[in-house]
């Protein structure tokens, strides 16, 4: 029971914290004109969302800090290195992300940071990681209890890092298309891997990692108060990014790498929509999609944005469920 109590306190926390900044924040970033870039390219039904508020990742951000900060006054919970590790990844990942969204909003276009400049900074948060994950003596097998796999990568591990925080983090940043949609996945995806990362005893500060996620899903929660649709903010690269490197980031640390690509189905299935339509354009010169990434192939198509984003939420909890049915119970 206190687990649960814990839980439901830091989801409390995150999400309280995340009205009050929301309130305070959406009005300074109107006054600052900071609004986002609607390309032609998704639609007529987008346009009107034409000058939304961005960054509003800030919503979710500051609150995770400010609330983990009071527990840690408080003595309620422990600075460990493990959560550490994750609030490095995830703060540098928020601030590639807003160098972006800035570039954005300066030049009124919607290229920011070129490919090469984010892959590079993306490289050295990945060197970073994996130092002081080596430092702290973590092991670089890959497992796979299920299927009794066990490699031991070495070095390599860093390039799995790489490959996490980069696909993770791009995966997310391509479902932020829709009003609500990228905030609620997330908001389901950490919830699980909160439970998962209680249930992973035998990891320094798992508890920590936990209360992470949680408070995080708390202030996601928060958030879709004012992204839920008619969105009256958008997170912005500053927000989709810091929240796809924080969950592979918590996916390492508790070595449920592949319960990432469950947990995060519907982000894995929205780049690979992306990655397939560009392929079949520029090699078959052909469309596989009517648009891409999916979510906009169903807009297309004639469902409404509303029903897409309960659709896809219901998938994504299954999806969460699943698991930690996978990672927990069995």
């Amino acid at each position: 029971m206190l687990i649960l109590a814990k839980a439901t306190m830091a989801i409390l926390l995150g999400f309280v914290l995340a009205i009050i900044i929301g309130v305070i924040t959406i009005p300074l970033l109107k006054r600052l004109n900071i609004g986002q870039n609607v390309s032609h390219y998704v639609g007529e039904r987008h346009l009107k969302k034409q000058g939304t508020p961005t960054m509003g990742g800030l919503i979710f951000i500051i609150p995770t800090i400010i609330a983990l900060v009071l527990l840690y006054v408080n003595k309620s919970i422990e600075i460990s290195y493990n959560l550490l590790i994750v609030l490095f990844v995830f703060i540098s990942y928020a601030i590639l992300g807003f160098i972006d969204d800035y570039l954005k909003l300066k030049y009124h276009n919607n290229k920011g940071l070129s490919v090469t400049s984010k892959l590079i900074i993306q490289m050295l948060i990945a060197l970073v990681f994996f130092y002081l994950f080596m430092i702290s003596g973590g092991k670089t097998n890959l497992v796979i209890t299920s299927l009794g796999i066990n490699i031991p990568l070495g070095w390599t591990f860093g390039l799995l890092i790489l490959f996490l925080l980069v696909g993770t983090s791009n995966a997310v940043n391509i479902t932020d298309g829709l009003d609500g949609l990228a905030s609620g996945l997330s908001a389901i995806a950490f919830l699980a891997f909160g439970i998962i990362a209680w249930n992973t005893g035998w990891l320094v500060g798992y508890q920590e990692l936990a209360i992470f996620c949680f408070i995080l899903a708390g202030s996601l929660l928060g958030f879709l108060v004012f992204n839920a649709h008619p969105a009256k903010v958008f997170m912005g690269d500053l927000g989709s990014l810091s929240l796809g490197a924080a969950l592979a980031t918590i996916a390492i640390l508790t070595r449920h790498e592949l319960s990432l690509a469950l947990i995060g189905g519907i982000f894995v299935i929205e780049a690979l929509s992306s990655l397939i339509q560009i392929f079949a354009i520029r090699k078959l010169h052909r469309k596989v999609f009517k648009r891409a990434p999916l979510h906009h192939h169903f807009e297309v198509m004639g469902l409404n944005e509303q029903d897409i984003v309960r659709y896809f939420w219901v998938v994504g909890l299954i999806l969460a469920m699943a698991a930690i049915t996978y990672g927990v119970w069995l």
